[in-house]
């Protein structure tokens, strides 16, 4: 899959293209991913994606903008493997907040992207203010020559899937249910840094990953881990959170362990699915009750392996 970003030259070739956040690729995105590659390979396109890089509500409002659910590369990963031919990142700034719906359109979708076919749901709004909406996507079709095509909403038990929606069953920590708007287990990843060997001093040695942006949930899980390079799922159990007994941090912190795993994880990405919440976080009154609880979440994680082994 070939990734752009930044100003575009625009190609030789016309695209079959969607237009979105695709915060999560939750099953809705995922619906729309598929029917812009379907309706690409019948027209003979490359199917495209124009997503945008910070979210515009990051840009706006950054102190109140959503937990993010997906990090960039994630995103790109799973765009790639629905079977898009090409992503866009546009950058979202005050010159792309302040470009009126019309030149959006003009500029982006038809001269640069080259779009012959789009795909957006009826919500979709764009252009400063956010003015644009789905009756001027049509008028501008016709202006523009591409196809338009609204994307139904997509429903799971009575339930519209949506970013917000994952959002929220994560807050409560209902990973089940975020698990099914999203089609598999909710995960984070990323670069394993050095940490201060609080883990290792306890007895369990963490994989630290500092989260940059507001993460969707808190609290000690059971994980399966997985590393750069490799195929395999190992057993563990995460903390997401600030660390309130012992070196607080001022930024959000994913520390994993894994466990019977003795390996160097350092600068090495790592990739953590969530599978079932233990407990939240809480500030203990000294380390050997730190200790003591770590203990237990290590304890019923192993737990839940055997039981889904033995089942």
């Amino acid at each position: 899959m070939r990734v752009t970003h930044g100003s575009i030259t625009p190609g030789s070739s016309r695209l079959a293209l969607t237009i979105g956040n695709f915060d999560g690729v939750h099953r809705g995105h995922q619906a729309m991913l598929e029917r812009t590659v379907a309706r690409a390979r019948a027209l003979r396109l490359p199917a495209c994606v124009l997503t945008f890089e910070p979210h515009p509500r990051e840009f706006f409002t950054p102190a109140t903008a959503p937990a993010r659910l997906t990090r960039l590369r994630d995103k790109l990963e799973l765009m790639a493997a629905a079977g898009v031919s090409r992503v866009h990142v546009a950058r979202f700034d005050a010159r792309l907040a302040a470009l009126a719906a019309e030149r959006f359109v003009e500029d982006l979708v038809a001269h640069d992207l080259r779009a012959a076919w789009l795909l957006v749901g009826r919500d979709f709004r764009f252009g400063a203010r956010r003015a644009g909406d789905y009756a001027l996507l049509e008028r501008l079709a016709g202006v523009h020559d591409f196809e338009l095509e609204a994307m139904p909403e997509v429903a799971l038990q009575g339930e519209r899937v949506s970013s917000s929606a994952v959002r929220a069953a994560l807050a409560a920590g209902d990973l089940a249910a975020a698990q099914r708007l999203l089609g598999r287990p909710f995960a984070m990843s990323g670069r394993v840094a050095h940490g201060e060997k609080l883990g290792r001093e306890l007895g369990f040695p963490t994989a630290n990953v500092v989260l940059r942006r507001r993460p969707a949930l808190a609290g000690i899980f059971v994980v399966e881990c997985q590393l750069e390079g490799e195929t395999q799922w190992r057993p563990g159990v995460a903390s997401v959170g600030r660390r309130p007994t012992v070196n607080p941090t001022a930024a959000p912190l994913l520390e994993a362990h894994l466990l019977d795993y003795a390996g160097d994880l350092y600068r090495r990405h790592l990739h953590v699915r969530f599978l079932q919440k233990l407990r939240d976080e809480r500030k203990y009154d000294d380390v050997p009750a730190l200790r003591a609880a770590i203990a237990g979440d290590a304890a019923q994680a192993r737990n839940y392996f055997s039981k889904k082994t033995n089942a």
